[in-house]
């Protein structure tokens, strides 16, 4: 790799910002050098986006320092940052997808004299900037007609043309195939030989060792640290990244039964895909075991239940429940096949917060009936009683609005509106995620029994304890696709961490 400059060329010191009593980032410092491919890392909440949007102007900072090519910045708009010489490009390509791709890149300055546009020196001018990234497109075609990593190749060639010093990559590869991101990644590196400064946001760790020079990381809004990425080891990048070191974490479970391969399946997929989202993967669910999904957030986890539930529709491989091929083209073709999904969105796919408990605990039950089968008033209100106590959702009655309880009793709730439909599979999508302690022991509880039950269960969590503590097996998902399984008393936060992180403790690679 070309070795930056020694200068930098951005300086952040000790940039916070708060948003009404709550604070987004506190005291984040962040160098990047000229020549230099810089990765900015952190889970979901570690405040990327928010620094991010500080440094372009969409949030102005609330304390601290921004330096820029050894001048103070204080970025109030992202045109400021762009005349200031910072341009971003996200995953999702900002420009006008109805107008051509030299119309975009040359969006508010195409050449011309008195009203009337240069269209031939439009055209020419759009051809060079993209000859500067070894580009032949044509500059007539509608840009969205492009696929999104031509857009963003146009995105970047414009960010060059406006005079870029630094470019932000917001997540460009997240929706890119393994040859889209050679291109992408040829382009960074022709770039970083020009003397180009970039900031590299993703979650794919591959990525990051294959093309950055340097890492920095935050975690709920505060920096962890700054380190050359040759120098740091996979493993301890991911414990920076979760905030908890292998020989700290808590272990297995004691009362969890082994793997028991003659447990009939619920539901098997078959090399089942979806460009952009999730490589090839096999997972059998059987009965009576609860099988974890494990991975950084960005592997591939919640777009694999999506695509077994139907909600996504897959691009290969096949769905086959109870032995059966099944085809799953909605939600509601999953649960009449006898499949559930609690989604990690509790507030905004799950709850209906100005309905009732009942009203929402009955949704599930009622569109596996279909509308011409009604549940019946005194049904309704036999299930509120049954799952209010089984579950102890602590409520005055059924009929208080669900926006009215906490979070783990609006979870106890979703889960119930579920269990309500006697599902075989259920999908349960970070439970426990913004719950409190007891109601997060109560729900891990309740998953014991109802793989005790029977039923098979598919857990989904960021947390590596709460997957090792619950989890007959465990699938492990990592740059999208299926890594490894791991079993039965094998299943131990170190070794999940190890196969997160797809190195051993003392490589980065």
């Amino acid at each position: 790799m070309t070795a930056p400059s020694d200068g930098p060329l951005l300086s952040l010191r000790g940039v916070g910002k708060r948003f009404g009593p709550v604070t987004a980032l506190s005291n984040v410092d962040l160098t990047v050098r000229a020549g230099e491919i810089h990765a900015l890392l952190g889970e979901n909440g570690a405040g990327k986006s928010t620094l991010i949007k500080v440094l372009t102007g969409v949030h102005e900072r609330s304390e601290g320092e921004m330096f820029f090519a050894g001048q103070a910045i204080h970025p109030r708009s992202p045109k400021d940052a762009e005349r200031a010489g910072i341009s971003t490009v996200y995953q999702e390509v900002n420009l006008l997808p109805g107008l051509s791709v030299a119309e975009n890149l040359l969006l508010g300055r195409q050449p011309g004299r008195a009203g009337f546009v240069n269209w031939g020196g439009v055209r020419r001018h759009a051809r060079e900037a993209l000859a500067r990234l070894g580009l032949d497109i044509d500059v007539d075609a509608e840009l969205g007609t492009l696929s999104v990593a031509l857009q963003q190749m146009v995105a970047i060639a414009r960010a060059l043309d406006l005079k870029a010093r630094l470019l932000i990559l917001d997540e460009p590869t997240a929706s890119l195939d393994e040859k889209e991101v050679a291109e992408l990644f040829r382009i960074m590196r022709r770039l970083r030989s020009e003397g180009m400064a970039m900031i590299f946001v993703t979650h794919f760790l591959d990525q990051v060792y294959a093309v950055t020079d340097r890492i920095t990381v935050l975690r709920n809004g505060t920096l962890v640290g700054e380190y050359l990425t040759q120098d740091l080891p996979r493993l301890a990048l991911v414990s920076k990244m979760i905030g908890r070191e292998v020989n700290d974490m808590a272990g297995r479970a004691a009362d969890l039964p082994p793997p028991d391969d003659s447990a009939p399946a619920v539901v098997e997929a078959r090399g089942l895909e979806r460009r952009g989202a999730i490589q090839p993967i096999d997972l059998m669910l059987r009965r009576g075991e609860v099988t974890g999904l494990a991975g950084l957030l960005g592997s591939g986890r919640t777009e694999t239940a999506r695509l077994l539930f139907g909600i996504d529709r897959p691009d290969g491989g096949e769905i086959r429940v109870r032995g059966e091929a099944a085809k799953i083209q909605s939600a509601r073709d999953a649960v009449r096949l006898g499949l559930a999904f609690c989604s990690e969105d509790r507030k905004g796919e799950g709850i209906l917060p100005n309905l009732s408990i009942r009203e929402n605990l009955i949704l599930a039950l009622q569109a596996k009936q279909g509308v011409w089968k009604t549940v019946q008033r005194s049904e309704q209100e036999a299930l509120c009683r049954h799952y209010i106590e089984a579950l102890r959702i602590k409520t005055p009655d059924a009929e208080t609005p669900i926006k009215n309880l906490s979070g783990g009793n609006q979870q106890k709730v979703l889960l119930a509106r579920w269990l309500a439909t006697r599902p075989e599979l259920i999908i349960l999508d970070e439970p426990t995620r913004g719950i409190d302690i007891g109601a997060r022991a109560e729900i891990e509880a309740l998953i014991g029994r109802l793989r005790a039950d029977g039923l098979a269960v598919l857990l989904i969590s960021s947390e590596i304890e709460e997957i090792a503590r619950n989890s007959t097996r465990v699938v492990v998902l990592r740059e999208r696709r299926r890594t490894g399984s791991v079993e039965g008393d094998a299943i131990t936060p170190p070794a999940l961490m190890r196969a997160m992180a797809g190195a051993s403790e003392g490589g980065a690679s």
